[in-house]
């Protein structure tokens, strides 16, 4: 399988590039996911704590573009 040919909303990024790509501290992030329901729940492919956590890229984009919206709304 070819990564690099997935279309945007089918790829995944980690925790720590999520936080580097929304500028965010990664309790930051679990602030979101606890604080806002409407924030993309992550991905894990093991039932261990430690297990690293993913994003699907396209929930994130339509979810910030929802935010920029709302804001606009406003």
């Amino acid at each position: 399988m070819n990564i690099e040919a997935l279309p945007q909303d089918q790829k995944l990024i980690t925790k720590p590039n999520l936080c580097r790509a929304m500028d965010m501290t990664r309790s930051g992030i679990d602030k979101l996911l606890k604080n806002d329901p409407s924030f993309p729940r992550p991905l894990k492919f093991s039932d261990s704590q430690q297990a690293t956590c993913y994003f699907p890229v396209g929930e994130v984009n339509a979810w910030l573009e929802t935010k920029l919206a709302e804001r606009g709304a406003a």
